[in-house]
C-alpha cells in the first residue's frame, strides 16, 4: 500500500525544487565564503598553479559565481541563466581537482585521538550538484521562488513548473499530470 499511488506524492511533488535550491544554493554560497575568509589570494595562487589563464580575474570570478549565483538559487532567482556558469564551475573542479582522485567524496584513512582523517574528495559531490541543477533547469524553481515573481511582473502571468497545466502549488507538478491535464481539457497531448 505505501507504494501505490495514493496522490499525496502528486500533491507534494511541486516543492520537491525546494530542497534542491535549498543545499545548491547553500553549498554554493559556503564555498565562495570559505575563499574569501582563507583570502582571496591564497584562491588566485591556487587557479595560478593550475595553469588557469588571467588566475585574478578567474578566482575572482568563480568567488562571485558562488556567492552571487548561491544566494540566486536560494531565493529561485534566475534559476536557468544561472545555471550555466554555475555547471561551468562544478566541471572546472570535477575535471581540474577531483577526477585524479576517483568518484567517493569521503576517504575515511583512519581514525585517530583527533578525530577521523579523510583523503582528498573525488567528483561525487560535485556530479550531485550537477545533477541538482539539472533538476532545476528541467523542472524549474518550484514555488516561493523569486523566478515567479519575475515572471509574472515581466509576462502579466506566473511562470509555471514547466508547463501549463495546474496542479496544487500552481503549476504542473509532473510531467504525466500536465499530459492527464491536457487530456481531460480536450487538447492534444503536444
Amino acid at each position: 500500500m505505501f507504494f501505490a499511488d495514493t496522490g499525496w506524492q502528486r500533491k507534494l511533488a511541486c516543492y520537491a525544487p525546494l530542497p534542491l535550491r535549498l543545499i545548491v544554493g547553500y553549498g554554493f554560497m559556503a564555498h565562495g565564503y570559505a575563499k574569501l575568509m582563507k583570502g582571496p589570494d591564497a584562491f588566485v595562487a591556487i587557479v595560478h598553479a593550475m595553469g588557469v589563464p588571467e588566475p585574478f580575474f578567474m578566482a575572482w570570478l568563480t568567488i562571485l559565481i558562488e556567492l552571487i549565483g548561491g544566494f540566486a538559487v536560494l531565493l529561485g532567482a534566475f534559476v536557468v541563466p544561472l545555471s550555466v556558469p554555475m555547471a561551468a564551475v562544478l566541471l572546472v573542479a570535477a575535471l581540474t581537482v577531483h577526477l585524479p582522485f576517483g568518484f567517493t567524496s569521503i576517504k575515511l584513512l583512519a581514525i585517530t585521538p583527533s578525530g577521523p582523517q579523510f583523503g582528498p574528495p573525488g567528483t561525487e559531490t560535485d556530479l550531485l550538484y550537477l545533477a541538482c541543477l539539472a533538476a532545476l533547469v528541467m523542472a524549474g524553481s518550484g514555488p516561493w521562488a523569486a523566478d515567479n515573481a519575475i515572471a509574472k511582473r515581466l509576462q502579466g502571468t506566473p511562470k509555471t513548473s514547466g508547463s501549463p497545466a495546474s496542479g496544487a502549488c500552481g503549476g504542473a507538478t509532473t510531467g504525466v499530470d500536465a499530459v492527464a491535464a491536457r487530456a481531460k481539457s480536450g487538447s492534444p497531448d503536444r
